[in-house]
């Protein structure tokens, strides 16, 4: 009995210090792991993209915290194939299997078979005898590649370890183009790109990095964001590259995303309309461009209140909406918002709004942050549409009252205490006895 206990707890202890998805602390709320999983899938399986190995990594993880066992399984045996491809080696064995093999041990275990989890950790122990990193002490720049690449999905939160991980993979292995381009990319991600000139450190690294990359179009369309936010003229470039991205595969990562931002914002909103229709006309199927395309209508809607806007632009935004929620259908609580918010907008359907309020505010399986959310748009909604300011500020109340960090939370807080500094409302003695008794 005493061996038995023993076996298990050593076997806990060397899957815990593997380095994989289940060790990285990658532990996203349900409604996160929804928007990641279709992320991944929007970015597609072109074969031999160089990332594909890593997205079925991925989507095995999310798939296993969203309790589907037999999909995960299914997404890291892809992963180890698509990663053998993408290196194309004799052996096919590599420290590129290290990340897949933690992945198969750990969940091997949670799935009770416990010797296929020992075997592949001992696949592990293999790998990292064959392969040590270049640099003692240090992760092998495969992993540190992987974990990048990785905690780059999960969020702007992430993008500076993810950074700092592409750094040291990089200074190990250096001739790995789409580890620079990712590094550059993960960098970017925390700069106002669209809103601030870049600084030059960061506006020569993409120049390098497109130098070395040039065929990537996602990021040819990020370097032109960045000369545009430099003050150069880009309509003759932006043209060019639009044709281009036209004609490649539908990917996330195909640049269409960013090059419709680079039109709404540097060039006009009415072109970006053009261009988003222009993708649709071509592949009139896929749910991404059409996700794109419903962006474009909400800012032509909401950013532009200088205009007169017509009913049949309202209705072709609701139409494309309830469309992308319909493909999104797990993933769309902030597009059901959007699509509200667009209603009241029309001339005939604004009794719609209320009805989508009504049906997310009586949802029971919310998570907190989703909740949060809810309560503050609400409140917006009440507050600025309905003109019920007394009924906003209760519901600002139960945004700023759930103990979750987020800006819905910090932007009600902040709205309360405008309010209570006024001094103009019934219920500022209400609102500074919450504010006073309020958690930090």
């Amino acid at each position: 009995m005493m061996s038995a206990v023993w076996s298990q707890n050593t076997l806990k202890a060397n899957l815990e210090s593997l380095q994989c998805h289940f060790t990285w602390n990658l532990n996203p709320h349900r409604s996160k792991l929804f928007l990641l999983r279709d992320k991944l899938e929007d970015i597609g399986t072109v074969e031999g993209y160089s990332w594909l190995g890593h997205i079925y990594n991925l989507q095995g993880y999310i798939h296993y915290q969203l309790g589907i066992t037999k999909d995960a399984l299914h997404f890291f045996s892809r992963a180890a194939e698509a990663l053998r491809q993408m290196r194309n080696t004799i052996p096919e064995e590599g420290p590129w299997l290290v990340v897949n093999y933690g992945n198969l041990a750990w969940l091997h275990y949670q799935m009770g078979k416990r010797a296929e989890s020992q075997t592949y950790l001992s696949k592990v122990d293999i790998l990292l005898n064959e392969y040590p990193s270049p640099c003692h002490g240090e992760l092998h720049p495969e992993i540190c590649a992987e974990k990048a690449w990785a905690l780059m999905k999960f969020g702007k939160e992430y993008a500076l370890p993810a950074v700092e991980y592409f750094q040291r993979a990089i200074r190990m292995q250096p001739d790995m183009i789409e580890w620079h381009t990712s590094h550059v990319l993960a960098i970017v991600s925390t700069c106002k790109l669209y809103k601030t000139q870049l600084d030059v450190n960061t506006f020569e690294k993409i120049k390098i990095a497109l130098k070395h990359d040039p065929k990537n179009l996602y990021l040819s369309t990020i370097y032109l964001a960045a000369c545009a936010a430099g003050g150069r003229r880009i309509e003759g470039e932006a043209c060019q590259l639009a044709k281009k991205i036209l004609k490649n595969p539908v990917s996330s990562y195909s640049g269409i995303k960013p090059l419709l931002k680079l039109y709404r914002v540097y060039l006009s909103i009415d072109e970006a309309l053009d261009l988003a229709e222009e993708a649709l006309e071509r592949h009139p199927g896929e749910r991404y461009l059409k996700r794109c395309a419903a962006i474009c209508y909400k800012k032509k809607i909401f950013l532009y209140r200088d205009i007169s806007l017509q009913q049949i632009l309202i209705d072709k935004a609701i139409s494309l909406y309830k469309e992308v929620i319909a493909l999104y259908h797990q993933s769309s609580l902030k597009r059901k918002i959007t699509l509200a918010n667009i209603y009241v907008k029309s001339t005939h359907n604004q009794a719609k709004a209320d009805e989508i309020f009504e049906e997310l505010l009586y949802q029971s399986d919310q998570e907190p942050g989703d909740r949060q959310m809810v309560y503050s748009y609400y409140a917006k909604y009440l507050h600025l549409i309905q003109k019920q300011s007394y009924k906003s500020i209760e519901y600002y109340m139960r945004a700023a009252a759930i103990q979750h960090p987020s800006v819905h939370r910090v932007n009600s807080i902040q709205i309360l205490k405008k309010i209570r500094q006024r001094n103009r409302n019934r219920m500022c003695t209400e609102i500074e006895e919450f504010l006073d008794n309020l958690p930090d």
